[in-house]
């Protein structure tokens, strides 16, 4: 190891209260974050075929970038990953990350990550000050932090470990000295009471949301966990490092008019406009903070869905609720009247749910929330995180209460529902297929916007072109084209040809995997800025990536990679993914979406205007693609191409031993032979 790693990853085991380290080297081939927490979890989960994420054998595995803590942008982000609880019907295995200081207080304590096993007795939360590690009692005989607020443990946390020191005093740490205070991820009253949407939040409006972590955490009997670091991180190209962050504020940053912030990906957009005084927040090395800090404390932090989830027209109440979801640490996506709860809304409007009716609300103020109050925001939270009436079946995501209501297989077929697979709401799967089909042979929402950022301020022919160059190393236009059946179908030819069922859209996919794997998961490059292919700099509206990840990747470890080798790394992870999902029963026969998804009318979509790059056989022109519906058996040809593509078994879907054994994952190919989930070494037609 050169430079990046600390060179030591801590070990927790909560059962028998044990604190040990395991060396980073073992697992640098992995780079870090998502790559290191597979490999660290197929080693150290002794059965992978658990598929409940409350079982006490599930292994949390929390990592950060070898790139944070030093001045690479857009790197201070964390890897969660463990046996989800949220999926239905199995609970994958899966990931979240989240922003801010813990990644980089992580570093400067000395630490490349956190594996925690086993389930403690009693509440407990976890303290790392530099290679200080204790376990301490979160409990009423002990820091009384357990059924507080993630808002107010933080807090607690904070006067305990730095005896109520302030900035900008400095604060003794053993022989050196902090301005800091601890980074601290907890959970709040959801997680504490296993709500399968319950979140890990850390800061004020930091979490990892997808997959049900704080009630992973909260199955531990995990409160939180808090970290200091007096330390630094080795760079092996200080200078280099230096001269390409400068290079990059430079080409982003329009310092002649810092209101409108960095040169966005098209043209004209920039940030929020400033209507009070505030400060911009971002994680540490970030060039261009993404949150504001206000002075009325509006919105603390938090942004995009977490920020108007709620529906109502009251500015305040949008406040209070955003404040609401981050302290009892609940996900947003899984409670959002945009998304999820519109469901909530139809079946109250149409007379199924309220008090006394065929689903009845009980205690929950179901008229207060129709109309957006703060009474209602007030009891919808607090119904969910206590479980209380109608709010134990929410907590068990909108998908687990559907069955319960005995709605979900006619609520799934027409569309009311929009759950499109695997319990997952619908979240710009369709017409940004990439986005379904990436969700559909993964574990969760991959909410990743890499390619649905549709360069439209650019002609077809030249967007399609200039994004098809920088895509390593599939290099193919035909990733871009929205080719579909269209509603009479008569489309079809193409759609298989170039289109949506195509082997370009199996490629585009395969790409957005492997590149999301490593670059985004591993490194941990925030989606905010990478990738980058274009940008609304004029005059030409070039971006930066594929080569300003590199550069930094670089220059911090001391490594040559290439983008190409970054993507290769990224396909091995994605396979050792695949590997435990097939473990715990994945079948090519599950990799479909709910009934709606394949018919017309019902696609979420279709009330906003998208138009993407579309192939009439001689020309590039955008065309209008919100009434995307999918076909199944275009979808089914589609799945058997991605699959010889990525080198698996078209008939279940399964990783060959060819194929693990080219990508140096021999001992995976044995553990799922041993199981008999090996696919076939040799794929049909094969020659």
């Amino acid at each position: 190891m050169v430079g990046g790693h600390t060179g030591k990853i801590l070990r927790i085991n909560l059962s028998n209260q044990s604190i040990d380290s395991i060396r980073t080297s073992k697992y640098e081939q992995w780079i870090g974050g998502h790559g290191m927490g597979s490999a660290i979890f197929w080693d150290l989960c002794s059965d992978k075929t658990i598929t409940d994420g409350y079982d006490p054998r599930n292994i949390i595995t929390i990592m950060v970038s070898p790139l944070a803590g030093t001045l690479a942008p857009a790197t201070s982000r964390t890897e969660m990953q463990a046996i989800g609880v949220y999926s239905y019907p199995v609970g994958w295995f899966t990931r979240s990350n989240f922003g801010g200081t813990f990644a980089t207080q992580l570093k400067f304590a000395g630490w490349d990550g956190i594996v925690i096993e086993g389930k403690a007795e009693n509440p407990v939360w976890i303290s790392i000050v530099n290679d200080k590690v204790s376990i301490n009692d979160a409990g009423p005989k002990g820091d009384c932090l357990w059924g507080l607020t993630t808002w107010r443990t933080q807090q607690v946390i904070w006067d305990k470990v730095t005896k109520k020191h302030r900035y900008p005093e400095w604060l003794e740490v053993g022989d050196t000295y902090t301005t800091q205070r601890p980074a601290v991820a907890a959970i709040g009253p959801a997680g504490e009471n296993l709500a399968r949407i319950a979140s890990v939040i850390h800061g004020a409006g930091s979490g990892a949301g997808q997959g049900g972590f704080g009630a992973i955490w909260g199955a531990k009997n995990l409160k939180a966990i808090s970290v200091l670091g007096t330390g630094s991180v080795a760079v092996a190209d200080p200078k280099a490092l230096v001269a390409y962050r400068l290079e990059f504020i430079k080409k982003i940053y329009n310092v002649d008019d810092p209101i409108k912030g960095w040169v966005g990906r098209s043209p004209g957009e920039h940030s929020d406009p400033v209507t009070e005084s505030n400060r911009p927040l971002g994680c540490p090395s970030c060039v261009h903070p993404c949150r504001r800090r206000y002075e009325s404390a509006r919105f603390s932090e938090s942004q995009c869905l977490e920020c108007s989830w709620y529906s109502t027209n009251d500015d305040q109440v949008k406040i209070l609720g955003t404040d609401l979801m981050q302290q009892y640490g609940i996900n947003a996506m899984d409670i959002s009247f945009e998304k999820n709860h519109d469901y909530l809304t139809k079946l109250y409007q149409r007379g199924i749910l309220g008090p006394g009716k065929q689903i009845d609300s009980g205690s929950l103020l179901i008229d207060e929330v129709s109309k957006g109050t703060a009474q209602g925001v007030e009891s919808f939270i607090q119904a969910i995180a206590y479980r209380k009436g109608i709010g134990a079946d929410l907590a068990e995501g909108i998908t687990r209460a559907a069955i319960k209501w005995g709605r979900y297989e006619e609520d799934i077929e027409t569309g009311f529902l929009s759950v499109g697979a695997y319990g997952l709401i619908w979240h710009w799967w369709l017409p940004h297929v990439y986005w379904g089909y990436g969700t559909l042979m993964s574990d969760r929402d991959v909410n990743e916007h890499c390619l649905s950022r549709l360069p439209t301020y650019l002609p077809a022919e030249v967007a399609v072109k200039r994004l098809a160059e920088k895509m390593v190393p599939y290099h193919d236009p035909f990733m871009f084209d929205y080719n579909w059946q269209g509603l009479d179908g008569k489309n079809m030819p193409a759609a298989l040809a170039t289109g949506i069922y195509s082997e370009s859209k199996a490629k585009q996919v395969a790409w957005q995997r492997h590149w999301s794997r490593f670059w985004k998961q591993s490194v941990l490059y925030c989606d905010r800025f990478s990738p980058f292919f274009l940008g609304g700099a004029p005059p030409d509206y070039e971006g930066f990536s594929p080569d300003w990840e590199v550069k930094f990747f670089n220059a911090v470890t001391g490594k040559n990679f290439t983008f190409a080798d970054g993507m290769e790394l990224g396909r091995r992870i994605f396979n050792l993914d695949r590997a435990i999902w097939v473990l715990q029963g994945r079948h090519r026969d599950q990799e479909v979406f709910n009934p709606w998804m394949y018919k017309p009318g019902t696609n979420a979509a279709g009330t906003v205007s998208v138009k993407a790059p579309v192939w009439d056989g001689s020309k590039w022109a955008y065309q209008e693609v919100k009434d995307m519906f999918l076909d199944k058996q275009g979808f089914e040809e589609w799945k058997t191409k991605f699959y010889k593509l990525e080198g698996w078994n078209p008939e279940n879907g399964w990783p060959t031993r060819n194929t693990l054994e080219g990508l140096g994952l021999g001992h995976v190919a044995d553990e799922l032979a041993s199981k008999g989930k090996l696919g076939d070494s040799r794929l049909p037609n094969s020659g």
